[in-house]
């Protein structure tokens, strides 16, 4: 049943009862000395499944300090683990079309990993369950913020480290499972998001150690049901199902150390859209290539990233299969960054940011101009998303500035500063559903300021928070159907528990 918005006065006990929970159960449980090595640290998001890897070995990130397996007594071939997060989130403002007031929420995931192992085989399934609680009937919720009680994964695998004695590793994956891939800005598991992407096919990767890693996938993405906010609200379950008349495929070359110590990914992926009686689309038919260059942050020494993604085919002008038609689509995506990292205490590192994504030049022509960035992640580069999200890849020209410390090795501490405008004046601010068609309103929607700090208790607790303030420009406070024209304070706070 939907429950009843709670008082501004009662979002400091909220905070408080989230942190005291979180405190106590490390006042309560003894926790083993840290160990000397450097873990690649799991995302603030369900991530068991992806902590081993089949090919390259388990042992990437810390296992965690309690964990059922060991407590259970379990046997080596069975694999099990419990994670659980839950995030307060509060908006103060809107910047979506005719948004009024503000909104809150608690954001409740939960999710149970198995799997079982004999020999080169290997069978799982992953349950999540993705709840949105205290959401106002207006807030915009749909089904990224919660999906009840359904299967992400459910798969049979085959793998070799040395097929036919050849130095090469093998993997075969098929049926319902997740994809995360390269820079993860096309195809990724989601992780501030509430709910995670899913798709079922057949996956081939092929691994040269040390050298290059291939993944080669056919899929049908998976719809999350149901889709109307009103049964959202109401928790009203409905099983997912694949969307039957859509494949994504594709397929991912990954390169180490070409030279310089620097890496490449190539990549071409396709989308063919289709309606079913479900689910309408806008028929997307896109081809999407793309390459990207990039050399890994290190101490006393520069960083970058480049990737440039094309992408052309059809779209059809509305999901209404009465008005609808079918358009020319040409879009194209550039990222760059630049970053040092300073020989300090703390390991300071300054990075420099620019995104452009294009947008529709014209809105009168059967052309479409406006980039898509199919399954992609967004937190990462472009502030919180969850009730927030306030900008994606999506007719955008934005340069930024990042900062990151490290005080400890169990903290890390983020202040990302953006600059937001339009690509095309004409076209829309996507996330927002902000568009002057005649341009004259002009194109710059504002600057985005992050605080983000996060504190790993241990590998089993962890806790993030974040606060991010939107200054509002011309585009967001005078466009027809732009909210009030006050800027949007938005902060959460979050925990993760993982056994």
């Amino acid at each position: 049943m939907h429950t009843p918005s709670v008082c501004r006065c009662c979002k400091p006990i909220i905070f408080g009862l989230l942190v005291a929970g979180g405190l106590n159960i490390i006042a309560t449980t003894a926790a083993p000395a840290a160990e000397k090595r450097t873990y690649t640290k799991p995302p603030m998001a369900a991530f068991a499944s992806q902590m081993s890897d089949a090919l390259l070995g388990s042992d990437k990130y810390e296992k965690p300090v309690w964990n059922l397996h060991d407590a259970l007594n379990l046997p080596k071939w069975l694999a099990v683990s419990v994670e659980q997060r839950t995030r307060y989130e509060t908006q103060d403002g809107q910047f979506k079309a005719n948004g009024k007031g503000g909104d809150q929420q608690i954001a409740l995931q939960t999710d149970l990993w198995l799997q079982a192992c004999l020999g080169k085989f290997r069978a799982g399934a992953e349950f999540l369950d993705a709840r949105a609680l205290w959401a106002d009937s207006g807030s915009g919720v749909n089904n990224t913020h919660a999906d009840t009680a359904d299967f992400i994964q459910g798969y049979v695998a085959w793998a070799d480290q040395n097929i036919f004695y050849s130095g090469y590793g093998a993997e075969v994956i098929a049926g319902r499972q997740t994809l995360n891939f390269g820079s993860r800005r096309l195809v990724a598991r989601n992780a501030m998001r509430n709910t995670i992407n899913s798709f079922t096919g057949v996956r081939l990767r092929l691994v040269d150690y040390n050298h290059w890693q291939f993944n080669g996938f056919v899929t049908m993405p998976v719809v999350r049901y149901p889709t109307a906010a009103a049964d959202i609200l109401d928790e009203t379950h409905e099983f997912d199902e694949e969307d039957t008349h859509t494949w994504f495929s594709g397929g991912i070359l990954e390169l180490s150390e070409l030279f310089w110590g620097i890496n490449s990914d190539v990549y071409l992926y396709h989308l063919d859209e289709g309606d079913s009686q479900r689910n309408r689309t806008r028929n997307r038919r896109y081809f999407t290539p793309g390459l990207r260059f990039y050399l890994k942050p290190r101490k006393g020494q520069f960083d970058f990233q480049t990737e440039t993604i094309a992408q052309f085919g059809t779209v059809r002008s509305s999901t209404a299969a009465s008005n609808g038609r079918d358009l020319d689509h040409e879009a194209w995506y550039q990222h760059l960054d630049v970053g040092y990292t300073f020989d300090l205490a703390w390991s300071p590192r300054l990075a420099l940011e620019y995104d452009y994504a294009s947008g529709d030049h014209d809105p009168n022509d059967n052309k479409d101009q406006r980039f898509d960035t199919l399954y992609g992640a967004r937190r990462f580069e472009f502030g919180p998303t969850g009730m927030y999200g306030a900008f994606a890849r999506a007719n955008m020209n934005s340069p930024g500035l990042r900062i990151t410390a490290t005080p400890t090795p169990d903290v890390l501490l983020g202040l990302s500063h953006r600059i937001h405008w339009l690509a095309e004046d004409k076209d829309s601010w996507t996330t927002a559903n902000l568009r002057d068609t005649s341009g004259n309103t002009g194109n710059y929607i504002g600057q985005q300021l992050e605080l983000s700090a996060r504190w790993d208790v241990n590998s089993s607790l962890n806790f993030e928070t974040a606060w991010a303030h939107l200054f509002k420009g011309a585009f967001a406070r005078e466009t027809q159907n732009a909210p009030n024209p006050e800027d949007i304070n938005y902060f959460y706070v979050q925990s993760q528990l993982r056994f």
